[in-house]
């Protein structure tokens, strides 16, 4: 992927994440979305469906998308990974400052009702 793909999703407000079920069924799902180098960033709860899917099965699809999920671009394939507490809280820096004052206040309630160890990074590279 070049980097004019990369930064498109990057700095699109939403990136829409497709993880596989085990049995195969595609599930995708609206996340914020970052630009970390050569790959995405994303966060989210970490007892979400999306995690325990991405811890069993890294492959997933990536694309533009808006609120509620529409694609508004293609589907790239990409690899996903859990990433550790340091890039986890890289994550939660870059969307504070993506994201204004809605993100800022997203990511203190989730502190408040979830503590710091309550959500994950995920890691999103893609693929060539």
């Amino acid at each position: 992927m070049d980097d004019t793909q990369l930064d498109r999703l990057g700095s699109g407000k939403y990136l829409l994440v497709t993880s596989y079920r085990k049995d195969g069924t595609p599930v995708a799902t609206p996340v914020w979305v970052v630009r970390d180098g050569d790959t995405l960033g994303v966060w989210t709860a970490a007892d979400s469906w999306k995690v325990n899917r991405i811890r069993r099965r890294a492959d997933v699809l990536a694309g533009p998308c808006d609120l509620r999920g529409n694609p508004t671009g293609d589907q790239l394939p990409a690899t996903a990974e859990i990433a550790d507490a340091a890039t986890t809280a890289r994550y939660r820096a870059l969307i504070a400052r993506k994201y204004g004052i809605l993100g800022r206040l997203t990511l203190l309630g989730s502190r408040l009702r979830r503590g710091l160890d309550g959500t994950v990074g995920i890691r999103v590279t893609p693929k060539p």
